[in-house]
């Protein structure tokens, strides 16, 4: 009889070396933390090995590295290899004959770099085994274990994992989420791909500037384009194909343009960041972005085919893309949806722990997971020394501090919120936040000048009591991750359009008392002196910056912006 396979106590999963760097930590299937390493570095979108993530887990734990067992890391070298013999099928087409060997070549260099990855990671735990797992799966988990559900369809989009792109599932569990990948789409039909290449096309960063892309389509109008779009992302019976006369297939080595010589002169020139944003662009990013949210809502449907169920779970970088989520919802196709608080890579450290744990034989359920967003570090027993920001004062709130910041918010001023555990994933959702009424005249412009220092254009999303939700919004569903555009109502047109973006949506946050007890009061509050139980909610940063994970970057958000005050952790701190 062969020998049962073992279940490591300690899983420390990994997302590293690539981008949004994390780390998460599973101790007899209950996670104990996660973080994203950006929110302690300060650095954003960092790469680097997730040092300062590590080293909080297993403090927290009281573990030492020769204590964790296994290490889940987020990727598998060997898939990575199985695209380069593939790649010789792009030298039979005109189009594509040029990338190759370049492909080829990318991909296999790619594959020997994780291999070395991973045993760099190896050396750093004595005792642990270092298990590689695919990146899609990792997505997956994430995604389903997240929601809590007993089943449900998996749609995971992104730009790229190993060779996949797209995948779907059903999860279902058995004391420990499982996931079976039902369909996939491989490279070089990437949605993601595509969605970083025209927000590059546009004079912004991919990887990190796609949401700018996606406020900018509000603005413009997709017939001019739409043709091309139709023609360039073409949905079949399963899924979907790029055409390469326009998108050019990615080779994984620097100095390749994703985009084609047809698509620019069918287009516009590639913008400068210093260029004036004109017609052009803000039609290019409407065309592109209609064309995604229809090619969402196409593999939702399928989805639904292939799965079976009324209840779907979105992962991936493209899930972060809350207008196309918002229109899968408004489809009917599916009773709930539901996208995780961290879709993106940086939540595949939770995923790939995940799968370790539920590949042993051990009858342990996961527990700490479902419907968790506030996983990282909290400060609320830290001294503050403002000996380093000279200008600032501060003052400590004993009691009443829900009231107070209502107060404060209701006569005008745009205040941070510093409070127990960072969130995770992208969106600031209570604990990290920066908080405007709705009801100020200006206070979109004054936030995007003078707070934030971005575009004039980008929307700020609004925070709701869930109770109330309904009164303003028309998803008809709970939205806790601020992670899916809904309608408005009129009320909201008459008495809030200040977060009511250019196509009559906002992103919305639901909150409950559950979830966020503080919030829920502030909310409360607010709603008792104005009647508008609705506020507006950014992440706690300026353009360019992280989401504030420490005390000191919160400080220096304060003293480097346009905010008037700052909450952290029961002290009112001033300028």
């Amino acid at each position: 009889m062969a020998a049962m396979k073992r279940t490591p106590s300690v899983v420390l999963g990994l997302c590293s070396y690539t981008h949004d760097s994390s780390a998460a930590l599973l101790v007899e299937g209950e996670l104990i933390g996660f973080v994203e390493e950006e929110r302690l570095s300060a650095r954003k979108h960092t790469n680097l090995y997730p040092e300062r993530a590590v080293a909080w887990l297993l403090d927290r734990a009281k573990l030492t590295a020769g204590d964790v067992d296994a290490v889940a890391y987020n990727f598998q070298p060997a898939r990575y290899l199985a695209e380069s013999p593939a790649a010789v099928r792009l030298a039979l087409s005109a189009a594509t004959r040029a990338r190759a060997l370049a492909r080829a070549h990318g991909f296999a260099k790619v594959a020997v770099r994780t291999q070395r990855r991973t045993r760099a990671i190896a050396r750093q735990f004595p005792a642990a085994r270092v298990t590689p797992v695919l990146h899609h799966r990792a997505h997956q988990l994430t995604a389903f274990a997240a929601s809590g559900w007993d089943e449900a369809a998996v749609l995971v989009v992104d730009s790229l994992g190993e060779r996949q792109t797209t995948t779907i599932a059903r999860g279902h569990t058995a004391l420990r989420p499982r996931t079976q990948t039902l369909e996939a789409i491989n490279d070089p039909a990437s949605l993601g791909y595509v969605y970083g290449a025209v927000t590059e096309h546009l004079g912004w960063r991919r990887g990190d500037e796609e949401g700018t892309a996606m406020a900018l389509a509000a603005l413009g109008d997709p017939a001019r384009f739409r043709a091309l779009f139709a023609q360039a992302i073409r949905t079949n019976a399963t899924g979907f194909h790029i055409d390469p006369a326009y998108f050019l297939p990615r080779t994984l080595t620097s100095g390749y343009e994703r985009t084609s010589r047809r698509f620019v002169a069918e287009t516009c020139p590639q913008r400068h960041p210093s260029e004036p944003l004109t017609d052009v662009h803000r039609d290019l990013a409407a065309a592109l972005q209609e064309r995604t949210e229809q090619v969402m809502v196409h593999l939702a449907r399928r989805a639904r085919t292939l799965a079976g169920s009324r209840r779907l779970c979105v992962g991936g970088g493209v899930a972060t893309n809350c207008v196309s989520i918002g229109r899968i919802v408004e489809a009917g196709i599916f009773d709930e949806v539901f996208v995780p608080p961290a879709p993106g890579d940086a939540g595949t450290a939770i995923g790939a722990a995940l799968a370790v744990h539920v590949d042993g034989r051990s009858p342990r359920p996961v527990a700490g997971v479902a419907r968790t967003c506030y996983l990282g570090p909290s400060y609320e027993d830290k001294p503050l020394d403002l000996t380093p920001w000279p200008g600032l004062n501060q003052q400590t709130l004993d009691t009443g501090q829900a009231e107070f910041l209502a107060a404060q918010l209701a006569h005008g001023l745009i205040v941070g919120l510093f409070q127990g555990a960072v969130e995770a994933g992208p969106r600031a959702l209570g604990n990290r936040s920066i908080l405007a009424s709705p009801l100020q005249p200006g206070v979109v412009e004054r936030l995007n000048a003078t707070v934030k220092f971005r575009e004039p254009f980008r929307p700020f999303a609004p925070m709701v009591l869930a109770e109330h939700a309904r009164e303003f919004f028309t998803l008809g569903q709970q939205a806790p991750y601020m992670s899916m555009a809904s309608g408005v109502t009129d009320k909201t047109r008459e008495l809030i359009p200040a977060i009511v973006h250019a196509n009559d949506t906002s992103r919305l946050q639901t909150v409950t008392s559950s979830q966020n007890p503080f919030m829920h009061a502030v909310l409360a509050a607010f709603g008792r002196r104005t009647g508008v139980p609705v506020l507006i909610n950014t992440s706690l940063n300026v353009k360019g910056k992280p989401i504030c994970g420490t005390p000191q970057m919160a400080l220096d958000c304060l003293a480097n912006s346009g905010l008037d005050a700052l909450l952290l952790e029961g002290r009112w701190i001033t300028k």
